[in-house]
Formats: C-alpha cells, sequence, structure tokens
C-alpha cells in the first residue's frame, strides 16, 4: 500500500525575517519621497491669480511686486489698509425735510352733458390743452330749437292779451268817472289785466328755460387744462344720466403735491409758515435722482393722523414744463431752515457701533482713531456734526469695515479705485495677462488669446485691480496681429 502521506503537499518554511524587514523600508522610503515632493511643490508653486507679491523671475518680486513683499503695507513689517478719506467741511448746511407726495391737480372736472339727445360733434383733440369756455362738442339742437320757438310763440299770444286787457281798463276808468258803468266791472277788468301780467311772466320764463336747454346743446370746456381720451364718439346718444361724461379735464399749470411729513417735524414748518414767510419745496423723482420741480409750500393740513404720526402738507407748483404729472409718486424735500457756518461730513462716514455714533478719524501719522460725534441735521448726503469733530480733519468714507483703534492706513484716490473696479464681463485686451499675475518661472509670461512666450527672461509687473499688467525694462514687445 502506498503512504498516504506521500500525496500531501510539502509545507513551505516561513519567510525569512530579513524580506519582510525590506517591504518596510521600501514602504518607509515611499512615504518620504511623497511627502519631499510635496514640500518641494508646496515652495516652488506658481502663486494664484492676483495674489500679493506675485511676479515673474528676473529680479522683479521686490518693486514690482507691489505691496506683497516683506516689510511694505501687505508684509509682515506692517500691514496697511486701503481706504478712501474725506475732509471735514464747514458750509452752510440747509436744512432738509423728506417725505413721499402724491400729484394733486388744482382742478379735476368729468364733462357730462346737460341734456339728452344725439351727438353730432367731437370738437376737441385727446391730450390737448382746452380754456374755460371752449366748445367741445354739439348735441343736436333741431329739438330745443322748436320747444323754444313754440314758446317765444306763446309769450307774443299772452302780451297781445294782456294790451288789450290793460286798453279795456283805461277805458272803463275813464266811464267809471263819468258814472257811465259800475265799479265791479272795473275791478273785474283790472284782474283780468293782473291775470294776463302773470301769464306773460310764466311764458317769459318759458322762453329762457327753452334758450338755456338750446344752449346746453354746445358742451364747453368748464375750466382750463389738459383734456384726457374721448369717452363718447359722434352718433352716439348721451344723456345725463351718464357717469362717464364726454371727457375729463386736468388742470396741470399750476398743479399741487400732496404729501407728509412727521409730526415731530411740523413746529419748524408752522414757525415759518405764521411768520409768513415763503417756504421752497423741491419735487423730486422716484428714484430720487432728478429734480422735476420747485415750488412753495401752500399749506398744512388742519390734523395730525393718528395711525401713521404723520400730517399732510399741500405745496403748489407752477409746472410750465409740464414735469409734474396728475397722480404722480415724487419725493419731496421742504427746505425749512438754513444752518451758517456749520460742520459736515458725508453720511458715508458716520458709523454706529455700541459706544453710539462714531467716525474713524486719519491723523497725520496715517493711523485711525474712534471718535464718538454728536449729529444734528441731513440732507440726504452730508450730515451736520455738533460736537466731535473740528473742520480739516479726515474721516474714513470707505473701507471702514476692516478699521480697528490704532490700525496705521493707506489713503487711495477714489476715482482711481473706481477706474481699476472694470466690470468682469468687459473685454479684455490683446497682450494681457489672463491669470492676473507673473507665472513665477524665469523667463515665462503667459499672453491672452496666444500662449507665447517671452525669451528674454524679463519679469511681469503686478497686475492691476482691472486685470491688466505693465511690463518691465526689458520685455520683448508682442508682433502685430
Amino acid at each position: 500500500m502506498a503512504n498516504p502521506e506521500e500525496h500531501q503537499p510539502a509545507k513551505l518554511p516561513p519567510p525569512p525575517k530579513a524580506a519582510s524587514r525590506r517591504r518596510k523600508l521600501i514602504a518607509t522610503a515611499l512615504i518620504l519621497l511623497l511627502a519631499g515632493g510635496g514640500w518641494y511643490w508646496y515652495k516652488h508653486r506658481t502663486p494664484a491669480p492676483g495674489a500679493p507679491g506675485a511676479a515673474g523671475a528676473g529680479g522683479a518680486s521686490g518693486a514690482a511686486a507691489g505691496r506683497g513683499g516683506p516689510g511694505g503695507p501687505g508684509g509682515p513689517g506692517g500691514q496697511r489698509s486701503p481706504v478712501v478719506v474725506s475732509t471735514v467741511a464747514q458750509r452752510n448746511m440747509d436744512v432738509i425735510l423728506n417725505g413721499l407726495g402724491n400729484v394733486t391737480p388744482v382742478a379735476n372736472v368729468t364733462v357730462r352733458v346737460q341734456v339728452s339727445g344725439p351727438l353730432l360733434k367731437v370738437l376737441f383733440k385727446e391730450g390737448q390743452m382746452v380754456k374755460a369756455g371752449d366748445v367741445l362738442a354739439e348735441i343736436d339742437p333741431r329739438p330745443f330749437q322748436a320747444t323754444l320757438d313754440q314758446a317765444v310763440g306763446t309769450l307774443a299770444r299772452d302780451r297781445a292779451l294782456l294790451e288789450n286787457a290793460r286798453l279795456d281798463q283805461k277805458r272803463y276808468r275813464t266811464l267809471l268817472g263819468q258814472d257811465s258803468i259800475s265799479s265791479q266791472q272795473v275791478d273785474t277788468q283790472d284782474a283780468l289785466v293782473r291775470q294776463y301780467e302773470g301769464v306773460v311772466k310764466t311764458d317769459q320764463a318759458n322762453v329762457d328755460s327753452a334758450r338755456l336747454q338750446l344752449g346746453y346743446t354746445r358742451i364747453v370746456a368748464p375750466a382750463s387744462g389738459r383734456i384726457g381720451l374721448r369717452q363718447v364718439d359722434p352718433g352716439n346718444i348721451v344723456n345725463t344720466s351718464d357717469t362717464n361724461g364726454i371727457a375729463l379735464i386736468t388742470q396741470i399749470q399750476p398743479i399741487a403735491v400732496l404729501y407728509t411729513i412727521p409730526e415731530d417735524n411740523l413746529p419748524s414748518v408752522l414757525k415759518r409758515l405764521h411768520a409768513g414767510e415763503t417756504i421752497p419745496v423741491q419735487a423730486w423723482d422716484r428714484q430720487a435722482r432728478n429734480r422735476l420741480a420747485e415750488g412753495t409750500l401752500l399749506t398744512t393740513d388742519n390734523q395730525i393722523d393718528t395711525t401713521t404720526g404723520t400730517v399732510k402738507l399741500k405745496a403748489i407748483f407752477q409746472n410750465q414744463d409740464g414735469l409734474l404729472f396728475p397722480n404722480q409718486f415724487v419725493n419731496m424735500r421742504t427746505r425749512v431752515d438754513t444752518i451758517e457756518d456749520a460742520t459736515v461730513v458725508p453720511v458715508a462716514a458716520i458709523q454706529r457701533g455700541q459706544q453710539g455714533t462714531f467716525v474713524y478719524v486719519v491723523d497725520d501719522s496715517s493711523k485711525v482713531k474712534v471718535q464718538v460725534v454728536a449729529l444734528g441735521p441731513s440732507d440726504g448726503e452730508r450730515t451736520v456734526v455738533t460736537k466731535g469733530l473740528q473742520p480739516g480733519q479726515r474721516v474714513v468714507t470707505d473701507g471702514a469695515d476692516r478699521l480697528k483703534e490704532g490700525m496705521t492706513v493707506e489713503t487711495v484716490d477714489p476715482a482711481a479705485r473706481a477706474a481699476a473696479l472694470v466690470p468682469a464681463s468687459a473685454p479684455r485686451a490683446r497682450g494681457r495677462r489672463r491669470d492676473g499675475g507673473a507665472s513665477g518661472v524665469p523667463g515665462a509670461s503667459g499672453v491672452h488669446g496666444e500662449g507665447r512666450r517671452q525669451r528674454d527672461g524679463a519679469s511681469a509687473a503686478a497686475t492691476d485691480g482691472g486685470g491688466s499688467t505693465s511690463a518691465t525694462a526689458g520685455a520683448v514687445p508682442q508682433r502685430p496681429q
């Protein structure tokens, strides 16, 4: 019999300890190699676009790198925050009250017919300026003319009867004096004369009424102003019960504006009104960018609205150019006083915090200081400072969100700063860098749209805020396109 142990696989000897130690050393070497490569890439990586201190090789990282170098405004030698400053001024300051108003016509008349009938003519153009008394439309006058003629005939007949009665009355009085007739007959004749006099007066009233109705067939403008759209076309039957009428006339020259102000500002307005002074007002458009008209304050309402705490004011404008339109919303500015030699600062300089209202003052050494101030009236652009500032001091108007007490700042020109902020959608000029900075590789610089390299090793200057760059001396000019 065969031995069963001969068909079993032979057992492998265990791996030696030297092979295991070799694999550990290889893994450790790979980890160290990866760590060294990562450290080398971090130290020699290309700066991100727009990063401080990014500049090409060739020695341009000092002056051309701008503020990113050591010791510069943005380096470890001292951080400087760019800000926009304004000088505290001393000037006359108008005290302005702002309010939202609604343009209201002085007269708003709906032209309605006063007699019923077919409309024959419309004598106005939609939107034209009309004067009081101008004929606007005509209604068929023939029925009213016939009524007038009938009344005139009745009046003539009754006047003839009255004249005959008066003649008989005269004869009867003569005969009564001769004692030829009785006095009763004379009294009867006197009553008949008075009766005819009453009839003649009634007939005269009927004639006047018929003539008036005939005059109503010519529809005239009851007021001067701008006429609106036509409501009825010729040929239609118009009635006195029509609610829309013929058209709408709106008086726009002059025109009024109703607006509101807070009740706290009412005493200053009433003081000038009671003194008989003229208070100038201005009407501005909805965005408060364009001045539409100038006028004067007419009067105030007789009570304060308790729900809103405001009071209504009414101003009048001549509106010769017609810029104010009925029911238009406008921003109203009312000048109630003028403060002479006031200390004023831009509204943008005012900050608010736990210490109250304050501003950042920049001294001669470009350091900022928190200065608590007391404010006065404002006109929307500038504010009066009653305490805390002196004329000639410099205050921060832009960039204050990054400031702290004692920081050193760098003042910038607001015009240059605005010019540097080019929109991202603005087209870039050919030849400018696409990455906004130097590549960090000696002798190489990316060119917009071409990808060509500068071959003389010259470095590129730091980019400006709009994405453009200015090359330093020695750069090779690009070939013409």
